[in-house]
């Protein structure tokens, strides 16, 4: 499959982020529902409402890179691709740093947050986001070189 150069395509990474986007939006949620119950269960309204902070906290940095990704993506066609990828991808990440800075020093002193529970919290949605990017890119089926195009061979006379 060959296309005109400068031609707009779809990277065939993005099928696979969406994948994860969804499942981890999914698996986000049931760790929600599991953590609010048993913060609620353990530490009360403060544990319930420490699980949903962490839980939200969790799910909306790792959404960050995947989505970062996405939108770098459609760059592809372009000559600026290399810049605007990477430095589209390194705005997330200085975005989430930023955020994450922001929300342990206005977070850090309140007295409606247990610092246990959000903590655990933030470790189950990094962990189930990870074991979600694994799965979905070890079954996706993404060949070794995508999105190159090949020279086209010689015309015999």
């Amino acid at each position: 499959m060959t296309h005109a150069p400068g031609a707009s395509r779809t990277p065939t990474s993005n099928p696979v982020l969406r994948r994860a986007l969804t499942w981890g939006g999914i698996l986000a949620a049931v760790i929600l529902v599991v953590s609010a119950v048993l913060g609620f269960v353990f530490a009360g309204v403060d544990g319930l409402v420490s699980a949903l902070v962490g839980t939200v906290m969790a799910v909306v940095f790792m959404g960050i890179t995947a989505a970062s990704i996405l939108l770098a993506n459609r760059f592809s066609g372009s000559d600026v691709f290399v810049g605007a990828f990477f430095g589209i991808v390194l705005g997330g990440w200085l975005l989430k740093f930023v955020i994450f800075i922001v929300l342990v020093l206005v977070l850090r002193d309140a007295p409606w947050l247990n610092g246990t529970v959000l903590f655990l919290s933030i470790v189950a949605g990094v962990i189930a986001s990870l074991v979600v990017d694994v799965l979905v890119v070890a079954r996706s089926r993404l060949p070794y070189a995508s999105d190159v195009d090949l020279p086209k061979p010689p015309v015999e006379e």
